[in-house]
Parts: structure tokens; sequence; C-alpha cells
């Protein structure tokens, strides 16, 4: 059996208990050594091989997995995040498929949620934003045409942006070009979850100038849009006049004060 294990954002204890168990028990760990904490490797057992697959084609990771798996071992196919995301594992799934081999996935907390448990954001805020971009700028390796920086930010929805820290003045741009403003919250978060953790707040225009200041240049998700600015409509999923299935509204809406109107208040009298 072979399984794709999602390693998590980064911090040794953000993994599942089930990918850690997986690792625990493995024979065989191959890696992404690049992005991987390698402080996860400390719980595999005495003797495990464990491949740097940084340092690898996915020809030489195929060749290891098989011959492994010839010799009835337990394989750990360790990526960052979860798999799902910019893991490149249906090529290695496919040849998996095509010789015969089971496997199976073991998710992981993607680095996106870490970069919002970082932010303290919702990316999903009631009335500013309901959905996420999850992308990338378009560098040595394309991306489809339909799926530009540029036609995504015409939504104006919260879009988080991995693989292009490098190319922070061009994106920039496009997220200006397609609709932007530039003064659009935005947020550099640099190794979320990590011991060496940094989040730089910022807006669309200045993303190159901040991450130049913080010695960023790579490692690095980019968030952008106005969930970043604190403004918002309550939910009304929690909201005292409003009947779900599990319970009935216990009064009228007009009766209720605003959250942030309290939360205003209770500042003021803090001042005073």
């Amino acid at each position: 059996m072979i399984w794709f294990v999602g390693a998590g954002p980064g911090a040794e204890d953000l993994i599942t208990v089930r990918g850690k168990e997986l690792l625990q028990s493995a024979d065989m760990v191959i890696y992404a050594g690049s992005l991987v904490n390698p402080g996860l490797l400390k719980v595999c057992p005495e003797g495990c091989e464990i491949y740097n697959s940084a340092r690898m084609t996915l020809e030489e990771v195929m060749e290891q997995m098989l011959r492994a798996e010839r010799e009835n071992k337990r394989i750990v196919r360790l990526h960052t995040g979860d798999p799902c995301l910019y893991g490149a594992i249906k090529e290695q799934m496919d040849i998996l498929e095509r010789e015969g081999i089971p496997y199976e996935v073991c998710p992981g907390v993607s680095s996106f949620c870490g970069a919002a448990a970082a932010l303290g954001a919702e990316y999903t805020l009631p009335g500013i934003s309901q959905s996420v971009v999850i992308t990338r700028m378009a560098g040595r390796t394309p991306v489809p045409d339909k799926e530009s920086i540029r036609s995504f930010a015409a939504h104006q929805a919260t879009m988080v942006i991995f693989l292009s820290t490098g190319m922070l003045r061009e994106l920039s741009e496009e997220l200006i070009a397609g609709g932007y403003a530039s003064d659009t919250p935005a947020a550099i978060v640099y190794k979320a979850s990590w011991p060496e953790e940094k989040v730089c707040r910022c807006t669309v225009g200045n993303l190159a100038e901040t991450a130049q200041e913080n010695q960023i240049h790579k490692t690095a998700l980019i968030v952008v849009g106005r969930i970043l600015d604190g403004e918002y409509q309550r939910s009304e999923l929690y909201h005292p006049a409003f009947s779900t299935e599990f319970r009935e509204a216990s009064c009228r809406r007009e009766d209720v004060p605003d959250i942030r109107d309290r939360e205003s208040k209770g500042k003021e009298q803090q001042d005073v």
C-alpha cells in the first residue's frame, strides 16, 4: 500500500493523527523536502528509508516507490499541506493505477488554512466575500488562459495566491488591471505555522515593496481581499432573530444591537 499524506502547513503538531500514525509505521518515506518540515520525520521508525523528492524527478520517485512495493514495504509519500493542492499527485496515481498498485490519500491541513489562522481572518465574511479563489501566477509553468490572475480579480472574491512570491510586482499589476484598487488590503504570510512565521499586512499596490522590506523571497502565500479590512455583516446562522432547523428566532431583529457597535462602545469606555 502507498499512502499520499498531507504534512500540514508546517508545524510538527499540525499533521493529522492518521498522518502521524502512518509515518510511525512507514518502511519508506519520500517527502517534499523544499516545503515539508523535516521535523516530522522524527517519528519515523528506525531503519525507515527516507528520500527528499526535491532532488528527484518523477521517474526517480516512482522507481523507489515501485521497488519498495515489490519488497512489500509500507510507503508514505509526504506532501506539503494537503496533497490535492499543487501536489502533483495525479501523475503519480496514474502510474500506480497502471501498475495495479493500491494507494490511498490521507488529507492534511493546507497552508492556506494556516495563513488564515496566522492572520486571524475568515475568508468568507457575510456581505464581503463568500468565495475563495486559490490560484497562482503564470511563470515557468503556465496556467490556463481562462484562469489568469486578472480574470479572477474581476470577481472581487477573496484570493489566496500560491507560488508567486518571486513575481509580486507583476502580481500587483495583474490584480489592479483585473479590478482591485491599489489600496485593497493584502497580506504576505511567510511560512504559516512554522517557528519563523512572519505576517506582513500591506495593500495590493505595495506587495513587492513589503516583501523586499521584510526579506521574503519564497515560501509565502499572498492573501488579497476586503475580508482583511474589518468590515462585514453579522452572520444569520447565529442571529437570535433568525430561525433555523434547530432553534426558533427568540426576538425581533430591531431589538438586537449591532455587535460592532457594542465593541466600539466598549472600547470608548476603556479609553475614557
